[in-house]
């Protein structure tokens, strides 16, 4: 390794088993590795997406924080969401997609050996931007039950301290699905008052909730409110992930930090797809767009837990994947993950790399796989294992 800040930052594991899928071109194969979707997007995104090919304006750098379109339609989601008023010009950037906005926001809040609260297991991407920030992930382990992933609201409190520059949040969570409850954000409102750090939020999939219940936003908590920095982005609920354009909102005295390191990091988002994505954010259908497609995301799940039932799988509270335990089935994640390959024609992620406790489990996602292609894979792990 060349350089030392790559030096604890590994792969994802995604590629490496979506690169060995592809090259087999094998219809058969079920693909629950990567965090894609077959669902469309909205009509009027692919609409306005069509609209901006023929649009000078979409074909330029500027404005470089994002088309004031973007940043209205952004600000006005998160306000909606959130209940705290937010201005489309002095607190929302736009950014290529939610994770860049992750890397942005933590260049602009961390220096060289804070810590960043974060949860256990939780996805490898968040992990190694806090690395190659140059902060310290301080992980809050989430308990595998029965009723799905569970963490202790006075554990994550306490895991708050001096050298704490921000608790990154994410419900539901990637990968285990887990959900944030007003108890995690009544015992935080103390610690990030006692010790000034920010509130990470990624809202990626916060709408993409199997309980029936609406997103519960950070900065609802009236003692939150002024301390939270929400990362959304256009790839999950909206279902574009190729568009790559997500958005920044939080206080101006902390967006206009986040907005300078954008500009100096990928400098701007995708020109043609910000209408795209502005026509979604606003459409006034749109909560029962994302309603629907997470009815359908729900109904996949439940039947990958039917099908599974008696493996030691972790049932999620929401998005886009489950984990099975491989330590019952005396494997690695790796080698779980081989034999499902070699012998079940099923593609899956294991989790190196994902959290501490990561090692000890395969991911599946639901996501991108209709149920008529889920039948059989009861059949498909007998298979394997």
């Amino acid at each position: 390794m060349a350089v030392s800040r790559l030096r604890h930052i590994p792969g994802i594991g995604v590629n490496v088993v979506g690169d060995r899928a592809d090259a087999l071109s094998d219809p058969a194969m079920l693909r629950l590795e990567n965090l894609d979707t077959d669902l469309r997007p909205p009509g009027a995104a692919l609409e306005a997406t069509r609209r901006a090919l023929d649009s000078d304006a979409a074909n330029s750098y500027l404005p470089f924080e994002g088309h004031r379109e973007l940043r209205q339609a952004a600000a006005a989601h998160v306000t909606r969401l959130s209940g705290r008023s937010y201005d489309p010009d002095r607190e929302c950037v736009g950014v290529a997609g939610g994770l860049n906005g992750v890397l942005n926001t933590l260049l602009a809040v961390t220096e060289p050996g804070s810590e960043v609260v974060l949860s256990d297991p939780i996805y490898a991407g968040l992990v190694n931007r806090i690395r190659l920030a140059e902060a310290v992930p301080r992980h809050v382990r989430a308990l595998p039950t029965p009723a799905g992933w569970r963490t202790d609201p006075e554990e994550l409190a306490a895991a708050v301290g001096p050298r704490t520059a921000a608790i990154l949040l994410m419900g539901p969570a990637m990968p285990t699905g887990a959900v944030l409850d007003t108890a995690h954000l009544d015992v935080l409102a103390e610690a990030v008052r006692r010790h000034g750090a920010w509130v990470i939020y990624d809202a990626a999939m916060e709408r993409i909730r199997f309980d029936g219940r609406p997103a519960l936003h950070p900065a609802s908590h009236p003692e939150l409110a002024d301390r939270v920095i929400t990362i959304g982005s256009a790839s999950k609920e909206l279902r574009m992930i190729g568009w790559r354009v997500g958005w920044v909102v939080a206080p101006a005295e902390i967006l206009a930090d986040i907005a300078l390191v954008g500009m100096t990091n990928v400098v701007c988002q995708v020109g043609i797809a910000q209408q795209a994505v502005a026509s979604a954010l606003s459409a006034p259908g749109a909560d029962a767009d994302v309603a629907a497609a997470t009815r359908t995301w729900q109904q996949r799940c439940q039947v990958m837990l039917d099908q599974l039932a008696g493996y030691p799988l972790v049932r999620p509270d929401g998005g886009w994947s489950l984990l099975i335990d491989t330590d019952p089935l005396g494997l690695t994640p790796a080698q779980a993950s081989q034999r499902l390959f070699d012998h079940g024609r099923v593609a899956a992620t294991p989790m190196d790399g994902w959290g501490p406790s990561g090692d000890h489990y395969l991911r599946l996602v639901f996501a991108n796989e209709p149920v008529e292609r889920l039948g059989d894979l009861r059949t498909r792990f007998s298979a394997a294992f």
